[in-house]
């Protein structure tokens, strides 16, 4: 398989497996008390945390000469950035819609589309460039 198809269907899977993590963790949340949007920042979070081990190790497999730190601070600060998007979504459909048992889960999911394609875009060409992460020596 060529290489950029087979990146958007790895960070796919990534994707999918964030979501589970995002939506558990929100879920876990809720039920503690914390409500639907400290809720979601911290299951954010975990969701940015578990996908950055996918992609860097599947997706856009780093040689192990790269800097770590310099990587998860590009990679969060992209997904902060796309995070921006699917939060707003997250929160208009969380505002808008009647507290159904399923909203948690359609507000997430309508959060994550939203944000997919920039993420996807900014991990591939800043997040995880080996030029910008690779440590001088």
């Amino acid at each position: 398989m060529a290489e950029l198809p087979r990146q958007i269907l790895s960070f796919a899977v990534a994707g999918i497996v964030g979501f589970a993590v995002d939506l558990g963790v929100l879920l876990l949340a809720l039920h503690c008390g914390l409500g639907f949007f400290l809720g979601r920042s911290i299951s954010f979070l975990a969701a940015v945390l578990v996908t950055w081990q996918i992609n860097r190790h599947f997706t856009f497999e780093r040689r192990r000469d790269q800097e770590v730190q310099k990587e998860w601070w590009r990679y969060f600060a992209t997904m902060l950035l796309g995070g921006c998007f699917n939060y707003v979504v997250y929160s208009l459909v969380v505002l808008s819609f009647p507290k159904l048992w399923l909203l948690p889960a359609i507000a997430v999911a309508g959060g994550s589309l939203a944000g997919m394609s920039f993420n996807f875009v900014g991990a591939k060409l800043w997040a995880f460039k080996p030029d910008l992460i690779r440590s001088p020596k």
